[in-house]
């Protein structure tokens, strides 16, 4: 059967070396790490089929990852355990090894005739691919798999908003909105002779990694893998998507569809959930519209947010405006708490505190709360930008989804980023401030609070939905 092939677009050289003998194609799996719908994957498949090669799959377990601990690493290692036996199914061999990504990639290259990996958006990604392509002697090949649109074919610069994006986006969305080949090796890479860790036992894995064991793996509620994924999508697209335009906004329900954490570890597709949710109906309803515009335009945002702003991560990102007007309210009076009181959940607002032990007890949070949260964080802070370093350093260590495109960008929108002036108010200047007031008029804030202490006496109907085996 003729297999199509990989848009070209998303298929990019990291060096002009050439592919050579060798006794494998190698895939470096870092960021795409899943064994469907996954084009970095197909690539390398259709390319050792063609030069009569295996496919060997690395993956390297840092554990000195920027801000990772163990509820990060249990949650993606449930993946990766996954993936390992879902590419034996296809006769690949994962090799999961302790090192650095690019020391693992640049071992394992030793014996490639060509490597494969995907794409990262963050500095120390690029980095690594930068640092991998230069030190090898094959050729480095890049293929672009975690957004719909290739990110330099939607814009060659950092956008403002999402209506500038937006247009950008839906201009090349129907080329792009396609399966993902599926290729079957011709040779299989099971037998070869490659260190990896066992990860049919993942507490020993898990007890023998270096890396802060002060937050708790949140497995009662989610756990990884993309068979997991999948399931909890069908109950979304089934069961919520319906409600998802009038819920989103609604805290005290789940009308949500949990895919950012599974999205960040690369274990689910972007394209398939995009493409899942186009064909349930045509033309789209209301929900599915909705749901699309927060998948693609607003993901996709925060990716050209990351990949055009060199100082995403520090307070230096927003905006010059909202930069000077918080600058000129900093002495505004407020109540100011500690970052121990305030990562104890110990201030005088109950819904402030119930949003901070949702994430704490689960490593995640209503994206509204989200918003809520981030907002008060600024309000509270003595200096907007010791605000901005607590309120990412909060997100990053607590929540699944921390530490990514879309946590860079969603900190820096709390302080005006992809955002415009509004009307005065103290502390805030012209930045978009949230009250609790406003909380209590647009949603059930009290069932939220309700919701959330039932989740912190172990409560566990909502894990009996999520954490599905």
């Amino acid at each position: 059967m003729q297999i199509p092939p990989i848009e070209t677009t998303r298929i990019q050289p990291l060096n002009h070396k050439h592919s050579r003998d060798g006794k494998y194609v190698l895939y470096w799996m870092q960021q795409s790490q899943r064994a469907e719908h996954n084009p970095a994957l197909e690539y390398a498949i259709a390319e050792a089929n063609r030069i009569r090669l295996p496919v060997l799959v690395v993956f390297g377990l840092s554990q000195t990852y920027p801000e990772a601990n163990l509820r990060h690493f249990t949650f993606m290692l449930q993946g990766l355990q996954e993936t390992k036996t879902s590419l034996a199914d296809r006769k690949i061999l994962l090799a999961v090894q302790k090192g650095t990504p690019p020391e693992v990639a640049i071992q394992a290259a030793r014996g490639a005739a060509l490597l494969v990996c995907d794409r990262g958006y963050l500095r120390h990604q690029k980095r690594w691919r930068e640092q991998v392509a230069d030190a090898v002697d094959c050729q480095v090949i890049q293929v672009e798999g975690e957004v719909l649109v290739p990110t330099h074919v939607v814009s060659s610069k950092q956008e403002h908003a999402a209506r500038t994006i937006r247009p950008k986006i839906h201009r090349h969305l129907p080329r792009y909105l396609l399966d993902c080949p599926s290729g079957e090796p011709r040779l299989s890479s099971l037998d070869m002779n490659m260190e990896s860790l066992g990860l049919s036992d993942l507490n020993k894995v898990l007890k023998d990694l270096r890396t802060d064991r002060d937050i708790l793996p949140v497995d009662r509620f989610f756990k990884g893998g993309t068979r997991r994924a999948k399931k909890i999508f069908a109950d979304f697209t089934a069961n919520r998507l319906e409600r998802y335009p009038e819920n989103r906004n609604q805290p005290q329900t789940d009308d949500v569809s949990h895919m950012g954490m599974f999205l960040h570890f690369g274990q689910i597709s972007p394209v398939w959930l995009a493409l899942t949710v186009y064909r349930l109906d045509s033309p789209l309803s209301e929900p599915q519209e909705v749901f699309l515009e927060e998948l693609i335009v607003r993901r996709e945002l925060a990716v050209n947010f990351v990949e055009h702003t060199p100082d995403y991560d520090r307070y230096s990102c927003i905006p010059a405006w909202a930069a000077r007007t918080l600058d000129e309210h900093r002495d505004d009076p407020r109540p100011c708490f500690t970052p121990e009181e305030l990562e104890a959940a110990e201030t005088h607002d109950p819904y402030w505190n119930a949003a901070m032990k949702e994430m704490k007890a689960s490593g995640y949070m209503h994206n509204y709360m989200r918003m809520y949260w981030g907002k008060k964080i600024l309000e509270w802070s003595r200096e907007p930008k010791e605000g901005f370093a607590l309120a990412l350093r909060l997100n990053n260590r607590y929540f699944l989804d921390g530490r990514d495109p879309n946590s860079y960008a969603g900190v820096a929108w709390i302080f005006g980023v992809h955002d415009r002036g509004w009307p005065q108010r103290p502390a805030f200047g012209k930045v978009r401030s949230m009250t609790a007031k406003g909380l209590e008029r647009k949603c059930d804030i009290k069932g939220y609070v309700d919701k959330v202490e039932a989740l912190c006496q172990r409560d566990r109907s909502r894990a009996d939905i999520l954490n599905v085996d």
